[in-house]
């Protein structure tokens, strides 16, 4: 199944996409079939209830289904607003390492965290902070917890995984540079995490490995890879996480970039991964909006 936050008369509302990618959102659904299933997509996917409800959704004839309200070209919305930890992979493509002149990292992951501040979505501006001249955007493929888990081994990482989305990762990568010990304030400015529009559930994406991610600025095409070339594939990650610390239905991690391009005022960025609608972005450069300039917000619709 697909899922997606849109804004519905002013409220973001979780919504199910039929074949067409049309929006079914949850208030309509409970109104036609006379339920209650939360219409907030981060409640929605907590445990118990998200498999209950595709379960459900899966047993409803297609004559009912289709009589629930569709909104063709609705205003996405990020997934949810407050998920309790965003966990980033630094060099998780070898290609990635030598764009920034470091070696990839080989015995375990280059983790970094990011806070819910950063949190965008389709359409919104991402902001070029007054702090950085040199701001890079990454597009990668991102993995949504779906049950509460603590150590869990590789193999069982598939079951604790609600779905994937598509994630824009941004880096003041002249800040990072120096001193590596500022990668959590080069990480952290507002705007510098988008994600969605669509969480696609495991069982339509068939093997993640052979996913292809693409950074796409202004329509090009910046670098491409399979997720299967990772160094940490998605279960690993999971895995190893989960060594660390207890990871909580909606935790994201946004599992690394096959290549980082330079931001400038004006671009726009994309994140392309087979199978998921294009996660697009504008970029506004606030050095060049004056003090009062910050223009946060949704400028695009599907």
């Amino acid at each position: 199944m697909r899922f997606v936050s849109i804004n519905n008369d002013g409220k973001e509302q979780a919504a199910v996409l039929d074949k067409e990618w049309r929006s079914m959102t949850l208030p309509s659904i409970n109104e036609h079939f006379n339920k209650s299933w939360p219409s907030d997509l981060f409640e929605l996917i907590q445990p118990g209830i998200f498999s209950a409800f595709q379960r459900w959704w899966g047993e409803q004839p297609t004559e009912e289904t289709d009589q629930v309200e569709r909104i063709e070209y609705p205003e996405y919305r990020p997934l949810y607003r407050h998920p309790r930890k965003i966990w980033g992979i630094g060099l998780n493509y070898v290609d990635h390492a030598s764009d920034l002149d470091e070696q990839a990292p080989q015995g375990e992951p280059a983790s970094f965290m990011k806070p819910d501040t950063t949190i965008i979505g389709y359409g919104d501006r991402i902001c070029l902070p007054h702090q950085s001249e040199r701001t890079t955007g990454e597009a990668e493929l991102g993995i949504i917890i779906g049950k509460e888990c603590k150590d869990v081994s590789v193999e069982e990482a598939e079951q604790v995984i609600a779905g994937y989305t598509t994630v824009i990762d941004m880096t003041a990568e002249d800040i990072l540079k120096r001193n590596p010990r500022y990668l959590t304030r080069s990480k952290s400015f507002d705007t510098f995490f988008s994600f969605g529009p669509q969480l696609v559930t495991p069982n339509e994406i068939g093997d993640v490995g052979k996913l292809e991610v693409s950074t796409v600025l202004n329509g090009d095409v910046h670098r491409s890879n399979k997720v299967e070339n990772m160094t940490f594939p998605p279960y690993y990650l999971v895995s190893f996480h989960s060594q660390v610390m207890t990871l909580k239905p909606g935790d994201i991690i946004s599992t690394g970039t096959p290549g980082a391009i330079v931001l400038r005022d004006g671009d726009i960025i994309e994140c392309q991964i087979d199978g998921f609608p294009s996660l697009r972005n504008p970029v506004t450069d606030l050095k060049k909006q004056g003090k009062g300039g910050a223009l946060y917000g949704s400028t695009a619709k599907r």
